[in-house]
């Protein structure tokens, strides 16, 4: 490792250990990963062989190479983003991850002192986060952490371009490349979600992963 990797990779441990701690302050389960893979690791001490989870719209845990892993040690994966779904199959499917043992995802953002920001547009994701019978557990790259709340909105928000994109949208914010709060009928930036504390009687997981992942 080079002098400036070995930098970076300093400054995102203090910072992502800094995270955990407000987190566990707060009543979360955090720990930090240095690596996508240390991440992995950390998920699948969590979630147990045979173990039905919702994996709903998030490009950090395929990123992770958690879908893949959690297949092959034989867990039950319910994810709408399979594109061989009708749309009927779709809207079981969302109801499936909401009701599974286990909803794995991750964050729009994170602030230093450990308040968790989601937006979203058909509102599975900050539903399923808010309340759930299931274990949460949420793995958050450290490009994801901001200094305040007004940041960790923005930061939110930064997603949103990408995710458009993904998704093969026409709205404004593609062509601008930042939300422009626009009045679009199909606008993805429709509920916000700001997890102060792990909601009342929900076991949640935090796991701060020292590299970026997701939008």
């Amino acid at each position: 490792m080079n002098p400036f990797e070995a930098a970076r990779t300093k400054a995102h441990e203090a910072l992502g250990n800094t995270v955990v701690k407000e987190l566990n302050k707060k009543g979360y389960q955090a720990v930090y990963a240095p690596t996508r893979e240390a991440a992995l690791e950390e998920v699948l001490k969590l979630i147990p062989e045979g173990a039905v989870v919702g994996v709903p719209g998030t490009v950090t845990i395929r990123e992770i190479g958690a879908m893949e892993r959690l297949a092959e040690r034989g867990c039950t994966i319910h994810h709408h983003w399979n594109p061989n779904l009708t749309p009927e199959e779709r809207m079981q499917t969302l109801m499936d991850e909401y009701c599974s043992d286990y909803f794995l995802t991750s964050a729009n953002a994170v602030t230093r002192d450990g308040m968790i920001v989601n937006i979203d547009g058909n509102g599975n994701r900050v539903s399923a986060m808010a309340w759930g019978r299931n274990i949460l557990i949420f793995v958050i790259g450290i490009n994801k952490v901001a200094g305040s709340l007004e940041e960790a909105i923005s930061r939110a928000r930064a997603a949103t371009p990408p995710n458009v994109l993904r998704l093969s949208g026409s709205t404004p914010c593609i062509q601008t490349g930042h939300c422009v709060d626009c009045d679009s009928p199909s606008r993805v930036c429709r509920a916000l979600l700001i997890l102060e504390r792990p909601t009342n009687g929900r076991r949640t997981h935090v796991i701060m992963v020292g590299e970026s992942l997701g939008y």
